[in-house]
């Protein structure tokens, strides 16, 4: 599993998008190249530096769970585009 952090800032947890609900939600990648895609554009939107972590899955489910935060595993077939920089919470 893949998440994406910001660069520097590993305290801080993993980046997360809001929902409809406005509930936070941390995108968990199963491949590292659809995460670093992500990513990139995330970079190219204006956000900070980011570094992709590679975790095992149990792992950064049960911090999710402890947490209360919510989670999805985007899949090797799935495509998601981060939302534009001014539409986020």
């Amino acid at each position: 599993m893949h998440i994406i952090r910001v660069k520097g800032m590993s305290q801080e947890g993993a980046y997360a998008v809001v929902n409809e609900y406005g509930e936070k939600v941390v995108f968990m990648f199963e491949d590292k190249d659809d995460a670093d895609r992500y990513k990139d554009q995330l970079e190219a939107q204006g956000d900070p530096p980011m570094v992709v972590i590679s975790i095992k899955d149990h792992v950064a489910f049960a911090a999710c769970e402890r947490s209360g935060t919510r989670y999805t595993v985007i899949g090797k077939d799935e495509l998601v585009i981060p939302p534009p920089k001014n539409d986020r919470i």
